[in-house]
């Protein structure tokens, strides 16, 4: 009986033992295992969700496992960016972040449900790019002087368009009202995929848009580009001046595109997605592709666009104040 006790103990042990054992045996399963969601925090259509494609589409095939985009748009990116704060941190959720969803709108919001800074544990900046002053064909203004003559003698006769409340066509915008001295109302979309319709069917007059949405249009003929918001000419439209240039003194934002994890997300997933993308952005038919696209490649490691992010914050903060600009 006492050999039988003993022995029923240790199989009981070996028991506990192996139940012991199973969440490490599932901790070391290697990554990734499973599809990974791609939250982009716009509607289709614009940057963020290219980007998202493009990268996709060559993260799938490094990783071995499918690259599902998932757009949740509004509120400049807030409501996605929020949900993957919340997310998992365990590698399977990853998401586009700009210099709305991650900078601007901290200042624009009285509250946002997730830190900029705290609540992400950031992988790369894909690019950066100038945004462009946009003019449907129909409007009679052919340049910056003339659209600011215009807008003078029609005081709140026209609207802007962006690609949403934050975004940094919204804080482009409303910079441009206040050193041109003019009024014109914003009117937000939740994305560039939504606004450019409008604005190429005449309902919308004006917009600022990212030059790489906006690129295949003015090439076209199907929309007038006035300036480039950036501090120098883009490469994609040299014949496109800037603002600095066209008369308003010290105008300056360019917009960026990265890419962000839940925080705490562990480190050897970060690397690996940091490794994997930088990679990709280094392939010529992406290069060829992005920078036709009128966006300066970047691929930044982790630990450099965290403190990008954390500059910028305060530094934005300062010209969505001095802009006027809110939350509608």
């Amino acid at each position: 009986m006492a050999a039988h006790r003993i022995g029923m103990t240790r199989i009981l042990a070996s028991a506990l033992l192996a139940l012991a054992a199973m969440p490490a045996l599932a901790q070391s399963a290697p990554w990734p295992s499973k599809p990974i969601r791609y939250i982009v925090p716009f509607a289709p259509g614009g940057t963020t969700d290219i980007l998202a494609r493009v990268v996709g589409e060559k993260l799938a095939t490094a990783l071995g496992q499918q690259i599902l985009v998932d757009n949740r748009a509004g509120q400049g990116g807030s409501l996605g960016s929020a949900e993957l704060a919340r997310a998992a941190p365990d590698g399977y959720t990853i998401g586009g972040g700009t210099i709305s969803s991650h900078a601007i709108n901290a200042t624009l919001y009285d509250k946002l449900s997730y830190d900029p800074v705290t609540s992400f544990a950031p992988i790369t900046l894909y690019a950066t790019q100038p945004n462009v002053l946009l003019v449907h064909p129909s409007l009679p203004a052919k340049s910056v002087k003339e659209l600011i003559e215009l807008l003078k003698a029609n005081p709140e006769k026209y609207s802007f368009g962006s690609a949403g409340t934050g975004t940094s066509q919204h804080i482009s915008g409303e910079m441009f009202k206040t050193m041109a001295g003019v009024k014109m109302q914003h009117i937000p979309y939740r994305g560039s995929g939504q606004m450019l319709p409008e604005l190429l069917g005449g309902t919308l007059p004006i917009a600022f848009d990212n030059i790489a949405t906006a690129l295949p249009h003015i090439k076209a003929g199907k929309l007038r580009a006035l300036a480039v918001t950036t501090a120098k000419r883009s490469a994609v439209a040299p014949e496109v001046p800037t603002m600095a240039e066209s008369g308003l003194a010290g105008y300056e934002i360019s917009s960026w595109q990265a890419v962000f994890a839940p925080a705490g997300t562990p480190k050897p997933i970060i690397d690996r997605l940091y490794s994997e993308i930088s990679k990709i952005l280094q392939l010529p038919d992406v290069q060829k592709r992005l920078s036709d696209m009128g966006l300066d490649l970047s691929g930044m490691p982790p630990q450099e666009l965290a403190a990008l992010v954390k500059a910028d914050v305060p530094r934005l903060g300062k010209i969505v104040k001095e802009s006027g600009a809110r939350a509608e």
